[in-house]
Parts: structure tokens; sequence; C-alpha cells
């Protein structure tokens, strides 16, 4: 039976469904396709940490999971859908191309199993460093705007998991690591930003696809614009530019020691919007400026206001320190 067109109110009955990696976010997609209906077999090389735990919950209730070394080398017979969760799961992807098995990745499986009664927006954040405290920062910025926020993804909890909760989040905030995104299709996020591409370019620039309101990018790093004018995105998405130094028309950036926009406000042409200053910030190091930065432009594109920005940056503290 195939997957395709299937949703959250949709019965998977049927369906027999591979997922690749048995950490937390392929635990909640084993777990959550199993509840839908689908029969559901989860593989992994480790049974470290609490994945037997979970194995013996899940084989409770009806899937099978196979752990430990060789467990990934053979993809099953009869397979209509092969899901992988970040990790080496080389020899299935081959196996299921060769068969025309449908490979998705956690976050096209979270996407198709949104509520569509709920359309909650994503805003996600990728690149090679950073990621969990933009993220981070950006869940911060909207709680202060009293959005139900949450932050998911590379920066919290599994993507599948927030979906599928029956009180559904005003907004996600979503960090997405290279390899997540490489089997994503669907998606299409509300905005989404690229801290870097200097790694995983080609899949990092997924982000942007379909994206429907903003795709932020960083000035200092040409490679991430050059993503965003390659990508085909939802007519009206806007190209907005965070950096440093003095911020252009459609940007945010630095105004002295003031963290400034002139990307949302009416008068942009002339003027820009004191957001928070720099000492507002748990730190002044210029990589930590950037992201509050990129989390900033995502919020302000959501529509939260400037005040709320500048409460929650304030209050943002890393987990570090």
């Amino acid at each position: 039976m195939t997957p395709d067109g299937l949703g959250r109110h949709d019965s998977w009955e049927g369906v027999r469904a591979v997922v690749a990696g048995f950490g937390a976010s392929g635990f909640a997609a084993a777990d959550n396709l199993n509840h839908l209906g689908a029969h559901v077999v989860a593989l992994d090389e480790s049974d470290a940490g609490d994945r037997a735990e979970k194995a013996e919950l899940l084989e409770v209730l009806g899937a099978d999971v196979r752990l430990g070394p060789g467990a990934t080398a053979t993809l099953p017979d009869d397979v209509d859908l092969l899901v992988v969760s970040p990790g080496p799961t080389t020899p299935l992807l081959a196996q299921a191309v060769a068969r025309g098995v449908p490979v998705w990745g956690e976050v096209e499986l979270a996407w198709r199993l949104r509520d569509p009664q709920h359309d909650t927006p994503w805003l996600c954040v990728t690149g090679s460093d950073g990621t969990t405290t933009t993220v981070q920062m950006l869940d911060a910025i909207l709680r202060a705007a009293g959005r139900r926020s949450i932050a998911v993804g590379q920066a919290g909890l599994p993507i599948v998991e927030a979906v599928m909760d029956p009180e559904p989040y005003d907004v996600l905030a979503v960090g997405l690591s290279g390899s997540q995104l490489r089997h994503t299709g669907s998606m299409s996020a509300e905005s989404a930003a690229v801290l870097a591409a200097e790694d995983d370019a080609a899949e990092r620039g997924r982000v942007y696809e379909q994206v429907q309101r903003a795709c932020v990018y960083n000035v200092a790093d040409p490679e991430t614009e050059r993503l965003v004018r390659e990508a085909d995105v939802v007519e009206g998405a806007r190209a907005i530019g965070f950096t440093l130094g003095m911020p252009a028309v459609g940007m945010v950036g630095l105004v002295e020691d003031i963290l400034a926009d002139r990307a949302f406000i009416e008068q942009r042409d002339n003027s820009a919007a004191e957001l928070c200053t720099i000492a507002d910030l748990a730190s002044p190091e210029p990589a930590f400026v950037a992201h509050a930065l990129a989390a900033a432009a995502l919020a302000r594109a959501h529509g939260v206001t400037q005040a709320a920005v500048r409460d929650g940056l304030r209050a943002f503290r890393p987990e570090s320190a």
C-alpha cells in the first residue's frame, strides 16, 4: 500500500513501514506510525542507552524492533516506506532506491502528519554552527510574544512528537541539520534561515524550498544568499539578510550597539527600528549577536513585535551559561 497522500487522520493499516534509527526521533516516528495503524519494523545498529527499554514497549504495542550489529544491513521484504532518522543507513537507502521504495526523512514524515485543522507554522533554522542557540533564542522570543511555542528537531523535542501533540502549538521553532533535510520534499516553512553553508550546502538549501514569508540569509556568507536565489519559494516570500554591519533596506543588523530592523517596518527606506541592544544579550560575542539577529528576523517575519524580540532576547540564557 502506498503511503502517498496519507496523513494523521487517515488509516495507515496495510502500510509496511521500516524506520531506520531508533534514537529519539526514530522512536517517535516508529511509535506514531504504529499508533496510526502501520505495520512498523524499527532497525538500529545499537542497543545503547534506553533503546532496549523503548523496544520492549513498542513490541508490546505490536511493532517489530531489531537492535544490534547488522540490524540495518538488509531492508526487509514487502516494504512500502523507509523512514530514515539521522545516522548511517546507507545500505538500507541503496536497497530502497533499487527497489523503488519511497524514502522519507523524519522531517518529511512530521510535515505529512501535521493536523490539517491547525496549520501550525514552522520557523526553521539550519547552519553548520549555532543552530541550537538560534532556535532557542527564537523560541524565547515567541514565548515572550505570548505564543505557545516549542523548540524541536536538532534543538529539542523530536518533530514528529511535537506535531502529534493533541494540543496544537501556535508555532514551532525547528532546528535542522543537513542530514535531516536530505529526504525532505513537501515541507513549506513559514520562514527559514541558513546561518552558514560551509558544509552540506545543497541539503541546507532545501530549507528555503516553498518558504511562504521570509528566507533569512547571512550577509557575511554569500553562499547562503545564493541558496535563496536558487530556491523555489511561494510568491511574495522575501529575502532578508542579517549582518553585523549597518543593515541595508530589507535587512536586520547593527547600528552601533543596537540590533536594528530595516526589513519589517513601513519606513525602512529611511529609518530603522530598535529591537534591543548588545547589552541586552547574554554575550557580546559576534557569533552570538549574529544568531540573535537571525532569530529576530524569523520572529519579525512571523509578526512578533519589537518589544517581544527585546524581552525574549533579554530573558534568554544559553544552557551552558
